[in-house]
């Protein structure tokens, strides 16, 4: 591993992408940055870090890493790629990813990652020509619904900031529309989960299949970017 400034804190979104990190991490040696579980959504995320910053954490200088699962918007990216972010994108707005820190990042698991841009969505970006639609007008490689709120806030903290996701739904097929199911608080709520999935049972296979892979290369790639590595 080489010579970081110290990793402090992976974020994380909360639920099946977390766990997949932990068992990513349980195997680590050593030392090991915290790793929290985020609330999914803009708004929970934004109320969590303000909260979060009151009691002292996340100060700088120190460097976070946020990871979990994405959507692809173009043919360049399918299910299970490695993506590492260069910025973020939302409401004609666009914060960046520290430089310095996705550079080396990129440099250890060059060959595995692909730099990419990112949108993110207050929504769940469903359909697959509206996928397509904004990777083309918005020059945008993948979508999530945390990027842009985690960079603006670490940004104006001053804290280093990489994001590092794996691809779970293409941009060739459908998903369904499970916005209802995230609740205020950026939990999930099972019973608009399952009839979100029950509604559109062939898209709802598809996306369950491609979220398993993901988590599976989520947790593959946690391991072999922390194995050996502890904090100075």
């Amino acid at each position: 591993m080489p010579n970081f400034l110290p990793i402090n804190t992976i974020l994380v979104p909360q639920g099946a992408e977390y766990k997949a990190v932990c068992r990513g991490l349980s195997g680590v040696t050593g030392s090991i940055p915290t790793v929290v579980a985020i609330p999914l959504g803009m708004k929970p995320l934004l109320k969590y870090l303000q909260q979060s910053q009151g009691n002292g954490q996340f100060l700088a200088p120190s460097r976070v890493v946020i990871m979990g699962i994405c959507g692809s918007l173009s043919d360049r990216y399918t299910v299970g790629d490695i993506v590492l972010y260069q910025d973020c994108v939302y409401s004609g707005k666009r914060q960046e990813c520290d430089r310095t820190f996705t550079a080396q990042l990129h440099s250890y698991i060059s060959g595995k990652v692909s730099l990419v841009k990112s949108l993110t969505s207050d929504r769940m970006i469903c359909s697959a020509s509206e996928k397509r639609h904004l990777g083309e007008t918005l020059a945008a490689d993948v979508v999530d619904m945390e990027g842009f709120t985690a960079l603006e806030f670490f940004n104006a903290a001053g804290v280093d900031v990489a994001m590092l996701r794996v691809v779970s739904d293409d941009c060739q097929h459908d998903i369904p529309d499970l916005t209802s199911a995230i609740n205020s608080d950026g939990s999930l709520n099972p019973f608009p989960l399952a009839m979100g999935m029950l509604r559109q049972p062939l898209a709802a296979t598809r996306l369950i299949r491609g979220s398993l892979k993901s988590l599976k290369v989520l947790e593959q790639v946690t391991n072999r970017l922390f194995s050996g590595y502890s904090l100075k």
